[in-house]
């Protein structure tokens, strides 16, 4: 893989580090709050930092040479 697109992947894979940070605090304030449900911020956090690790896992996995 080009070292272009491993760099690529790393900076994903600590975005995907900082949304599931968020996200956990989203949740800590929320059970500290008595609320019963996940917020709906924290889900939509919860699904970006999955295509987010999709994609960084896409760079590192697929061939790039071109033909």
């Amino acid at each position: 893989m080009s070292a272009d697109f491993s760099d690529l992947a790393d900076r994903l894979d600590q975005l995907a580090e900082e949304l599931s940070e968020r996200a956990v605090e989203l949740l800590k304030d929320a059970v500290r709050s008595g609320e019963s449900r996940r917020p709906d911020t924290e889900k939509r956090l919860t699904q970006a930092r999955r295509a987010v690790e999709k994609a960084a896992h896409v760079l590192r996995d697929v061939d790039f040479t071109e033909d």
